[in-house]
């Protein structure tokens, strides 16, 4: 239990209290207080189908046989009461813990995605393993399971309030007969329930695979997305994926409603059928039975109610274990977010796009002092240092740039100034590891350790073209028209493209065309994937192209037909290469050097 102390318990407020506090605060109040209700009457139901059980049984005793059905006629409506209502209750529950996962799927969803959440966190903190999962598995356990162990320790003590004071006794039970019972009843609930329920459970597995895929794409391709600034679609897309399987789980929980009162009745059944079997032997004297106690019941009751914690020791540890992964990973959210607030002081220009109010869930994150930990403390050193300032600006300039690794342990280029107008070719060329791929994350703002000011356009105005490119989970047309799904372009347009980056039969080798779903990273060459990456700076024109090694695994014909495209465009480009041959299609050269100089000339 060394993992359920109250730094654990503080953890898990202040995750859970952004839900019980926030918008939906009401309805998930008003929902709780409806399934403490049911489970007060439940418990109260159950208290009573005990006492007919020992009047059942008191009444066979004494063959009183008047009393005898009285007895399981009242037992028979208490129980007509009780089967619908612990199903309703444990369907509520449900219910309220698939709420309150979709709300806080949501909530991490969005700040995941706010600042480049996704991108910075992969790439500068790595102590926050599997985002992916955290969110994803993490949320769910998190939701649910706290939900279920906060309403069956609720249970606990009122069971152990109700029955504490009932003697506990032991009868006989009918083997013969509740065999033939739970067989029957057996083949019964496989017949009506098993195939709707596998069938789903498998949908249901699926659609939550289909969701975390989604989520570690994102993972593996966080660089590529935030060239793209393509954060907006990956964040809907997910959110879709997340809705088919919270759609399907809804249809899940109503099967599971009609079980679950189909098995409460069935399971309560064998307390009064023995009896009436039993019966006519008992009225006509020839069978002996004693005093069925009503405390056997009771005795279940009462000892599992102070059994909970053992027996749920393991996952009590595991759901421990599952708060601070989830606090860890909203923490190192938190933090991006106050950094880019602080960041967003400095850059006058962009205020107005910083200055929406953080999320309920990251304002509830503040801890003492006392908590902070050691790579807190780095984090915050950090975020004092010298940070690159971006402004707006008509045309792309570096003004005495110096940049250095995102952990201020290299510098890369210093004193870089330069001006690129609107219808500039740089090309960025120097031996590995000297900064030209950095550079263009600078550029991008992805990278802001080092000095000096990059005065750009914005960001929207700006298309970044990495030497893997990224193959969106959609359709052909989805794929050229990313990061900007929205983009008014007709299949006529598309086709014309197509042919510009010489894929011409692309939308033709599928009946579909360019509605075509496919897993594209797998189906195209990375040649055709960085020619399909081309038809998006022809569909979007953006004033600005970044190309990060983006003709690498082109030849020399493809890559100067390309090249040539985006040079009639009259838009302003920046090629980061190796090959000699990209000399021809820029105007400018850019040549970094190891030692961190550098040198501009004329082409």
């Amino acid at each position: 239990m060394e993992r359920f102390n109250l730094k654990v318990f503080r953890r898990f407020w202040a995750i859970a209290k952004a839900y019980w506090f926030g918008e939906d605060k009401w309805k998930a109040r008003g929902l709780l207080l409806l399934i403490v209700l049911l489970l007060l009457g439940y418990t109260g139901l159950s208290v009573l189908l005990n006492t007919q059980r020992g009047e059942l049984i008191s009444a066979l005793s004494a063959q009183s046989e008047s009393r005898f059905w009285k007895t399981v006629g009242v037992f028979l409506g208490i129980l007509v009461l009780y089967a619908p209502l612990l199903a309703g209750y444990t369907f509520l529950r449900d219910r309220l813990g698939l709420a309150w996962r979709r709300w806080l799927t949501d909530s991490f969803i969005e700040r995941y995605f706010q600042k480049r959440a996704f991108y910075n966190i992969n790439q500068f903190n790595l102590d926050i393993d599997n985002p992916d999962q955290r969110i994803a598995e993490d949320v769910r356990s998190f939701t649910q399971e706290s939900l279920a162990l906060a309403l069956v320790a609720v249970e606990s003590v009122l069971s152990i309030i109700a029955f504490s004071g009932v003697l506990w006794g032991i009868s006989r039970e009918l083997v013969l007969f509740l065999v033939i019972y739970a067989v029957a009843g057996t083949v019964l609930t496989i017949g009506v329930f098993g195939q709707p329920l596998v069938k789903l459970n498998f949908e249901q597995l699926k659609k939550e695979a289909n969701f975390r895929f989604s989520l570690v794409r994102v993972r593996e391709n966080a660089e590529a997305i935030a060239f793209y600034q393509g954060e907006k679609q990956e964040s809907e897309q997910i959110k879709s994926r997340f809705i088919a399987a919270f759609d399907n789980y809804k249809k899940l929980l109503s099967w599971e409603l009609a079980l679950n009162g189909l098995t409460n009745f069935y399971e309560f059944i064998p307390f009064v059928l023995p009896a009436i079997v039993v019966a006519p032997g008992v009225f006509n004297g020839e069978v002996e039975v004693g005093k069925v106690s009503e405390a056997q019941g009771a005795f279940i009751r009462v000892f599992f109610s102070l059994n909970v914690i053992v027996a749920r020791l393991q996952s009590l540890t595991a759901f421990g274990a599952g708060i601070d992964r989830l606090y860890d990973f909203s923490e190192a959210i938190g933090g991006l977010e106050s950094t880019n607030l602080k960041s967003a002081k400095l850059e006058k220009s962009e205020a107005s796009n910083d200055s929406e109010e953080l999320p309920i869930l990251a304002a509830s994150l503040a801890i003492e002092a006392e908590e902070k930990e050691t790579e807190e403390l780095k984090v915050t050193d950090l975020a004092d240092s010298p940070t690159i300032l971006i402004t707006a600006a008509p045309t792309l300039s570096l003004d005495n740039l110096t940049l250095q690794t995102p952990n201020y342990q290299r510098t890369l280029i210093e004193n870089l100034s330069l001006t690129l107008d609107q219808e500039a070719s740089l090309l960025v060329m120097g031996p590995s590891g000297c900064g030209k791929s950095s550079l263009m994350r600078a550029i991008a703002g992805l990278w802001r350790s080092g000095t000096g000011t990059i005065l750009r356009p914005n960001i929207q105005d700006l298309l970044f073209l990495p030497q893997k490119p990224y193959m969106v989970l959609g359709n052909l047309r989805a794929q050229m028209l990313y990061p900007y799904p929205n983009a008014q372009v007709t299949d006529e347009q598309l086709t014309a493209v197509l042919q510009q980056v010489n894929l011409p039969d692309l939308a033709e080798r599928y009946d579909k065309g360019f509605d075509t779903l496919e897993e594209w990273s797998d189906v195209l060459s990375l040649g055709e994937q960085q020619r399909l990456s081309f038809a998006r700076v022809l569909i979007h024109q953006p004033a600005y192209t970044i190309l990060d090694e983006a003709t690498s695994a082109l030849d020399r014909t493809n890559e100067e037909q390309l090249y040539r495209h985006l040079s009639e465009a009259k838009a302003a480009y920046i090629s980061v290469g190796h090959r000699e041959s990209l000399e021809q299609h820029h105007r400018s050269l850019l040549r970094l050097a190891e030692d961190h100089t550098w040198q501009l000339s004329s082409l």
